[in-house]
């Protein structure tokens, strides 16, 4: 594995391209270098389905002559048609059209240090290895009682990487492995068959979870839905298991990402410094976070980073920004620029969690008459120019303080704003995803059945 964990090739081939840019006459210019290594074996019924490799290295050159700018990307690794390729992308960028907020990230903002995130494992496992975890949670999952077919299962492991060289001065690089295990269950017969599933990933292969668990959940969670029921529409309280509930965290950033808040097109936009959730309330980005899914010491445009609250208290405290749309809102970037080897920067989250709350799930549903826990959502019926919310979704039905029957093919609805108001977090939160929320109830949503 030195090679692949070695990126001092990708850093001269970026550096290349950058003075290759500035010859060609861009005032300024960046770099990326993507390398990518990746391994996944699929089973079914017991055979294996499909194993994938893929490897690969492409490059991307952003150029900037003025206020105008131009992307292109090639996978020469030679480099012999550099100059080419840069006297391309300056044509390109001279022939488009004008917009006074690009540029290269503020000099000061750059990231200096570089700390140790513990991102890589660089042991990864072989062919026979993911078949043999990808056996087992299908097996697993199998044994459970009212299982009857496979949905597949699947193991996966690979390594990347990116390297950024820009024309200010910046060089950096940062890889990060991944490890995947996943199964899905089919449990009745006939009309009368439901699935579900279950996965886990880590950047360590230390950290998954085990095969066996991941299989035997999704088998259980697939009989637990076995003869679901119909609800009448009404209006009652919800609450997202934790599985999902990252999905309105998910929302949230959405509808505060400056590319949105410049474009005038989130329900958000005038809510800076108010209060949009209840007092306690904390919805943090961290991507210094070791081991996190989304870890990185600095943007994709060289930016330091750094742990953002984005909710405080309750507060809606911050933007999700990159340097382009910060300097269109006048603020500074948060360092949250995120790119492709043929896209300019755009701003996106890293590692992001909501803070859980004092009372566990039982607690939080406990003086529920009458109400609906969400495990599964479909579709993406989300406006975030208005707020407006509805989704398709499946789970149990409570009754009473306690989930009773399964409840499948309804909708539910209301408005994000009254949703982020009366929300209350349990205190269940565990760092699995890349957005991770404790379960969650909402009041007061409209759940639509028959």
């Amino acid at each position: 594995m030195p090679s692949l964990l070695d990126q001092s090739d990708l850093t001269d081939l970026a550096e290349r391209l950058v003075a290759a840019a500035r010859r060609a006459g861009a005032d300024q210019a960046d770099a990326i270098a993507v390398r990518s290594v990746s391994l996944s074996v699929d089973v079914r019924d017991g055979a294996v389905e499909e194993t994938q490799r893929s490897e690969g290295d492409d490059l991307g050159l952003r150029v900037i002559v003025g206020h105008r700018q131009a992307v292109v990307s090639s996978n020469d690794l030679k480099g012999n048609g550099f100059d080419m390729l840069a006297e391309r992308a300056v044509a390109m960028a001279r022939a488009a059209p004008e917009d006074r907020f690009v540029g290269l990230a503020d000099p000061a903002l750059l990231a200096q240090q570089f700390p140790a995130l513990d991102l890589v494992d660089p042991n990864l496992p072989d062919v026979a290895e993911l078949e043999a975890r990808a056996r087992e949670a299908e097996d697993a999952g199998l044994t459970v009682a009212g299982v009857t077919k496979s949905g597949g299962a699947s193991a996966s492991a690979g390594i990347g990487g990116m390297v950024l060289v820009t024309s200010h001065g910046f060089d950096g690089a940062t890889m990060a492995s991944r490890h995947d295990v996943a199964m899905t269950a089919i449990a009745g017969e006939g009309i009368g068959m439901e699935r579900d599933y279950d996965f886990s990933s880590t950047l360590h292969a230390a950290d998954l979870e085990s095969a066996q668990a991941i299989g035997r959940r999704a088998g259980e969670r697939a009989v637990k839905r076995l003869n679901p029921r119909k609800v009448a529409t009404r209006r009652v309280p919800v609450v997202y298991d934790s599985r999902i509930a990252g999905s309105l965290v998910g929302h949230l950033v959405n509808a505060a990402n400056g590319s949105a808040i410049a474009r005038k097109t989130s329900f958000l936009r005038e809510k800076l410094g108010q209060k949009i959730f209840a007092s306690g309330i904390d919805i943090i980005d961290d991507p210094l976070r070791p081991r996190g899914l989304r870890s990185r010491p600095f943007d994709a445009e060289g930016i330091v980073g750094r742990r953002l609250k984005v909710v405080h208290d309750g507060v809606l405290a911050s933007w999700i920004l990159d340097s382009a749309t910060a300097r269109e809102l006048n603020l500074q970037t948060t360092g949250h620029a995120q790119r492709g080897v043929s896209s300019t920067p755009s701003p996106g989250p890293s590692n992001l969690h909501l803070s859980p709350g004092t009372k566990s799930p039982d607690e939080l549903i406990a003086d529920i008459t009458d109400g609906f826990y969400v495990t599964d959502m479909i579709g993406m019926g989300v406006n975030l120019v208005t707020g407006d919310y509805s989704r398709g979704a499946s789970g149990f039905w409570i009754e009473n303080g306690e989930r009773t029957y399964p409840v499948s093919e309804v909708t539910i609805a209301g408005h994000l704003s009254e949703i982020f108001a009366s929300l209350v977090p349990a205190n269940d939160l565990v760092f699995r995803y890349g957005t991770n929320a404790p379960t969650l109830r909402v009041e007061g949503m409209t759940v639509a059945g028959q």
